[in-house]
C-alpha cells in the first residue's frame, strides 16, 4: 500500500530524512517510533503529499504522490499531531463540512452514522467542538480521517494529551480501524506501539535505523543476551555451575532473594540463547530454576539501545 525510496528532505545544510526507505503492506499496523525531533513528522507530511521531498520517491496505491497528488491523498485519511477542528461548529457541522471538503460520494447520512458509531461520537454529535474534552476533539480528528473510507490512515502522535482513560480507549479505536485500514502511527511513546502495532520503524536524526516486527524488535541488536535467574542450590556451587555451562559468557550473584531461592545475573555470548543449557545444567545438578527474566530486552531498553548505538556510530 505504501511504498517510500529514499526519501531525503534537507533544509540547506541540515538533513531532517536522509535516504529513508520501506513499505508499508495493506493490512499492517505500523509505528513510527523515534525521539523527539527525528523526523516522525516529516516522514508523516511527505506521506500525505503536505509537504515535498528534495529526493526520492513515496508511492500510495500504486499512485505517485508527486506525479497524480490529488488521487494519491485520495486514498489516505490523515490526522495531524493537533485535530483540525473548528471550535464554532458542531460536531454534525464539521463532519458534513469534511464530507463536503474530501468530495465524498458515500451515502452521506449512512455513512457518517456509521463513523459517528464507530468512534463513539454518536451522544455529542449536536455540541459545540470548543465544549467538547481533548479525548473527544481527538475522536472527532479520527473520525474526519476517516470520512469517504480511504485505505490508508495515517495518524500523528494520536493519543498526545489524553488522559489514561482515553488513551486506553483511543488505542482500542486503533486495533478496531487495523482490522479495515492500513494504518500508520507516529509516537514516541513506547507503550503505544506495543498495544497497537504489529511492527514498528524506528527513526533517529532523520535515518531509519530498524525496521521489525514488534515482538522480534530485539533481534534487531546483534548483542550479548542478558537474563536474571532464581535458583535454589547453595549459592558458590550453583554460581560454578552457571560459569561452566556451554554459552555463558558470565555469571554473577545479584545479591538478592527471590523466595528461597537465590538472584543471578547471566550473560549469554553473542549470537546464542543459553537458556536451554543452563536449565539442564541445573537440572543434573538439583538446583531449581524458579525464575527466568530477560534484562534490557523490553522495547523501551531495545529504542534506547538502538538510538545510542546510532548516535555513536554518526560521531566523526
Amino acid at each position: 500500500m505504501i511504498q517510500v525510496q529514499n526519501l531525503t528532505k534537507r533544509y540547506g545544510n541540515q538533513y531532517a530524512l536522509s535516504d529513508v526507505s520501506f513499505t508499508v503492506g495493506e493490512g499492517e499496523i505500523v509505528g513510527l517510533l523515534g525521539p523527539n525531533g527525528a523526523g516522525k513528522s516529516t516522514t508523516m507530511n511527505i506521506l500525505t503529499g503536505y509537504l515535498s521531498a528534495t529526493s526520492g520517491k513515496v508511492v500510495i496505491g500504486g499512485v505517485d504522490v508527486l506525479d497524480h497528488p490529488l488521487a494519491a491523498k485520495a486514498q489516505i485519511g490523515y490526522l495531524p499531531e493537533q485535530p483540525p477542528v473548528y471550535p464554532e461548529m458542531t460536531v454534525e457541522e464539521y463532519l458534513q463540512f469534511a464530507y463536503e471538503l474530501r468530495g465524498c460520494t458515500l451515502n452521506r447520512r449512512a455513512h457518517l452514522d456509521e463513523i459517528c458509531e464507530v468512534v463513539k461520537l454518536g451522544e455529542v454529535r449536536q455540541r459545540l467542538i470548543r465544549n467538547l474534552s481533548k479525548g473527544y476533539r481527538q475522536r472527532l480528528g479520527i473520525a474526519q480521517a476517516l470520512v469517504g473510507d480511504p485505505k490508508i490512515l495515517i495518524f500523528d502522535e494520536p493519543t498526545i494529551g489524553l488522559d489514561p482513560k482515553q488513551i486506553i480507549e483511543v488505542r482500542g479505536l486503533l486495533r478496531t480501524l487495523g482490522k479495515r485500514h492500513t494504518v500508520v502511527l507516529s509516537t514516541h511513546v513506547l507503550a503505544e506501539v506495543q498495544a497497537v502495532c504489529g511492527r514498528v520503524l524506528i527513526i533517529n536524526r532523520g535515518k531509519l535505523i530498524a525496521d521489525e516486527q514488534t515482538d522480534n524488535l530485539t533481534r534487531a541488536i546483534a548483542d550479548n543476551t542478558h537474563y536474571r535467574y532464581s535458583i535454589g542450590g547453595p549459592k558458590k556451587e550453583v554460581l560454578a555451575t552457571l560459569r561452566g555451562t556451554a554459552g555463558v559468557l558470565s555469571a554473577d550473584a545479584a545479591d538478592q532473594r527471590d523466595g528461597e531461592a537465590e538472584v543471578y545475573l547471566v550473560q549469554g555470548a553473542k549470537g546464542t540463547d543459553c537458556r536451554k543449557d543452563v536449565f539442564y545444567s541445573c537440572a543434573k545438578k538439583g538446583y531449581p530454576i524458579v525464575g527466568v527474566t530477560g534484562v534490557g530486552t523490553d522495547l523501551e531498553s531495545v529504542f534506547i539501545r538502538l538510538v545510542d548505538r546510532a548516535n555513536a556510530q554518526s560521531k566523526p
